[in-house]
Parts: C-alpha cells; sequence; structure tokens
C-alpha cells in the first residue's frame, strides 16, 4: 500500500490562530484576539491576533534592522522573490480565494480577480529593482551631478475589509522590491485574506525575517504606526474621514502619506440613452460587491426625460438580483 502525502495548507490555522507576525515569528499579540465571522453566514471562521501599541515599536525597530542588508541584496534576489511570490499567488489560488470568498465576502469571480491582480502586482514590482537608480543633473561645472533614489527604510501599509488583497500587495510588492521593510496593518475583519496569506505568501517566496510583518488592530495600532519615527511612509486606503486623521497625524510628524480615500462617482444617462443598457450598467456599477467599492456608481444623474423610465427600470433590475 501506497502511503498520500497531504500537501500542508498555505494558510495553517494551527500556526497562525491568535498570533501576530514579527520578525519572523507568530506571536501573541498585546491586543489579544477577536473572531474573524463570515459575513455571509455570521460564522466563526477562524480566530484573529491583535497587536499594540508596544507591538508597533518593536516591529519597526527589527524591520529597520532587517531593511539596510535587504537594501544591499543585489537586485536580482529581491527581483527573484517577487517574481516567486507572483507564481505563489497563483499556485494557491484556491485556498486564499475560499478565504477571501468566506472572510471578505466577496462572490468567487471577484475573488479570482483579487488573485490574478495580486499575481500581476508581484511579477510587475520585480521590475523595479532593475529600474535606473536615478537621473543626472544639470552642472555648471564640467563634472557628473548625479540624483540617486535610495529606499525610504520602513513603510506602513493600512489596508481595508472590501478587497484586502488587491489593497494590500499594491502598496506592499512594490515597497519590498525597492528595498524597503514594511509593517502592514489591515483591517481586523479581514486578517486572514489581506494579512496572513500574504505574510505566507512572502515566507515561502523566500523573503528574509523582519521584512514584512503583520499588525492588526485599531485605531490605536494605526496611530502608533503612523507616529513612529522608524515609519517614513505610510500608504492609506480607507475612508475620507479616517484618512483626514491619517493625513493629519502623518503631517504633524513630517512624513510622506499616500492616501486612497472614498469616493462619489456619477452616471449619467442623457436624453439620447439606450435606458435598458444603462439600467443594466447601472446595477454592475451600484451592486459589484455590495457597493463596497470606492469607485462604485454614488449617484445618477439622470436626463428630466427619461427619469421616470430609468427609475423604475433600475428597481425592477435591483429586484430581481440575487447573490452571486
Amino acid at each position: 500500500m501506497t502511503a498520500v502525502v497531504l500537501a500542508r495548507p498555505l494558510i495553517d490555522e494551527a500556526v497562525f490562530t491568535g498570533k501576530i507576525y514579527i520578525d519572523g515569528e507568530w506571536v501573541p499579540g498585546a491586543g489579544g484576539t477577536i473572531p474573524s465571522v463570515a459575513p455571509a453566514t455570521g460564522e466563526t471562521i477562524a480566530t484573529v491576533g491583535l497587536a499594540g501599541p508596544e507591538d508597533v515599536r518593536r516591529a519597526a525597530e527589527s524591520a529597520a534592522r532587517a531593511q539596510k542588508e535587504w537594501a544591499a541584496t543585489p537586485h536580482p534576489a529581491r527581483a527573484a522573490v517577487l517574481r516567486k511570490a507572483g507564481q505563489l499567488w497563483e499556485q494557491h489560488a484556491d485556498e486564499i480565494g475560499g478565504w477571501n470568498i468566506r472572510e471578505v465576502g466577496a462572490i468567487p469571480p471577484l475573488a479570482g480577480f483579487a488573485l490574478h491582480v495580486s499575481a500581476a502586482g508581484c511579477y510587475e514590482a520585480a521590475a523595479l529593482p532593475s529600474a535606473p537608480l536615478g537621473s543626472i543633473l544639470s552642472s555648471e561645472q564640467p563634472r557628473l551631478s548625479l540624483a540617486e533614489q535610495v529606499p525610504v527604510g520602513v513603510v506602513g501599509v493600512i489596508s481595508p475589509f472590501n478587497v484586502p488583497l488587491i489593497l494590500g500587495i499594491r502598496a506592499v510588492a512594490p515597497a519590498l522590491a525597492l528595498g524597503n521593510a514594511v509593517l502592514l496593518k489591515p483591517d481586523p475583519r479581514t486578517v486572514d485574506t489581506g494579512g496572513v496569506s500574504m505574510v505566507r505568501i512572502f515566507e515561502e517566496a523566500g523573503l528574509p525575517k523582519g521584512l514584512l510583518q503583520l499588525l492588526p488592530g485599531g485605531a490605536d495600532v494605526g496611530e502608533a504606526l503612523v507616529a513612529d519615527p522608524l515609519v517614513r511612509v505610510i500608504a492609506f486606503t480607507g475612508s475620507t474621514r479616517a484618512g483626514r486623521s491619517v493625513g493629519e497625524l502623518a503631517g504633524k510628524h513630517l512624513k510622506r502619506a499616500h492616501l486612497e480615500l472614498g469616493g462619489n462617482s456619477a452616471f449619467t444617462i442623457r436624453e439620447d440613452a439606450d435606458v435598458d443598457q444603462a439600467d443594466n450598467l447601472a446595477t454592475w456599477g451600484s451592486f459589484l460587491h455590495q457597493g463596497q467599492i470606492c469607485m462604485t456608481v454614488g449617484r445618477h444623474i439622470v436626463h428630466e426625460s427619461r427619469f421616470e423610465e430609468y427609475v423604475e427600470k433600475l428597481a425592477a433590475k435591483a429586484e430581481s438580483m440575487v447573490v452571486g
């Protein structure tokens, strides 16, 4: 009889349950634990570890130490880690997609799209380490004057609950590729999808320890991340209200902040519009991912001559929709 060896899952609950990830180790966080709840059923699907402000300080110190050696690593080696990460997103797409469906509430096509974009983001970032390092500046003297781009050091990434893979990897991957370390704070509601999976992908891709650290938590952890003197750049995606606070605190500490906040996109129906086609597109724009997307259709601006017909058909279309 031949023994069957089952492959170990990438996201092994026996390893990460109730833990955060600091300096290459899964450890208890100062913030305790919370349940990860499936929004479709209310079922608890995992137990998530939470960081406290003191964890941010410890993680920032170890990240700063690890970053120096990583920045000095030859660019082909950094690129290789990013390429491997892209392959792993594809290899483990079914497993991570399952978490995305259960924990985030994404329908399968959207979950699959997020995995595709995550892989693509790593492949694209793999081209960054070998990009030109700067430029030649004009000089009054007969000599070369060079401007060199260097890593900033430690980058803080705060990602939201709605599309945690895409909105996390787009900051994490380029920051790592260019020689930085990253402190990742995903929304506490989607830590497994938007945090644990990312850590595990880069672990398996060969990223040295200390360069990607996982610090789920509340506003106190976010404030500690923005205020920590070792964190030089903050990449935040979330609500406008929270973004104002992040931008204000970053400005107070004279550090760079990249903010992508809420939207209020308009969908315009002109007098000569095909109302049936417009209603179909508007339904997609308003209800994709339950409308939990920053560029969702938030306003319908309809020509008065088409208003009654448009509203009636849009309502009927919405009434006919089912999840998935």
